[in-house]
């Protein structure tokens, strides 16, 4: 890391500087991730501005580009372990960077477990979440993580507190013990997680979206399950690795919102 730090406070890079320090940063390669981790598409070889997105939706590649993007740092990129034909909303997002001359950066899981700037360790220390540790394991690495509070909070006030910080309405499944001691996080899609956060004897447990497989489990496991959006649940890891490259590297960040309520 220190040969990168003779770059802090630049206004423009190499692109296959940045590139390799998000590899080495994220430990992209550490990864069992079939969403074709780092750098999708490669653009201009300088860089001076950097726009985070959650999704490589054509809208927001488009805005990013407008608000002058060098390189669209995204959580959801464009492959996801099979292969497309270029035609169709594919080829578009694809010729809409090309054209641009515009690369494109995704971090899918690596951007979830990250212990500094991921969604789960993220929303943790936005929770104010204490005696943190990692939780629900993949391929021995922690995905998630887990931690109790200072003092008990009741689940209305959880709920509420999770809403303020993340702008997103939250579901509740009132399973479990009230106030709330202990919870487990893991953003996006993982509302089976429940299990292991119950088998680990959380009192709630936190993620993006609801499965109707799963609606049982809180009340018959008794745990609370938390929705907060799989959306707003994965803005936490761009915004703060937006924020760590420009502290890093002093280059401008920017990042695209376009919520998309689930």
């Amino acid at each position: 890391m220190t040969g990168y730090g003779r770059r802090r406070y630049a206004t423009h890079m190499e692109r296959n500087e940045l590139v390799s320090w998000l590899d080495d940063y994220l430990e992209i390669a550490a990864w069992p991730d079939s969403s074709l981790n780092g750098l999708q598409v490669e653009g201009r070889s300088e860089i001076s501005k950097v726009v985070a997105s959650v999704d490589a939706s054509f809208n927001s590649l488009e805005l990013a580009i407008a608000r002058g993007a060098d390189i669209i740092v995204v959580h959801h990129g464009l492959f996801w372990g099979k292969e497309l034909p270029v035609t169709g909303p594919h080829k578009r997002r694809l010729k809409l960077l090309l054209d641009n001359d515009v690369s494109l950066y995704a971090a899918h899981l690596p951007l979830d477990g990250h212990q500094e700037v991921g969604n789960n360790w993220g929303l943790a220390r936005l929770l104010a979440l204490r005696e943190i540790k990692g939780f629900v394991d993949v391929a021995g690495r922690p995905l998630g993580c887990k931690g109790t509070f200072a003092e008990p909070i009741g689940l209305h006030d959880l709920a509420e507190l999770i809403e303020k910080e993340l702008g997103e309405q939250v579901m509740v499944h009132a399973g479990g013990p009230d106030p709330v001691s202990s919870l487990g996080i893991v953003s996006g899609g993982a509302a089976w997680e429940v299990v292991t956060a119950a088998n680990e004897g959380l009192d709630a447990f936190l993620t993006g979206e609801p499965k109707h497989e799963t609606f049982y489990e809180s009340f018959e496991r008794g745990i609370s399950s938390l929705f907060a959006g799989h959306y707003m649940t994965e803005t936490v890891g761009v915004k703060l690795l937006a924020q760590k490259i420009n502290g890093e590297f002093g280059l401008e960040t920017d990042f695209v919102m376009l919520p998309t309520g689930l």
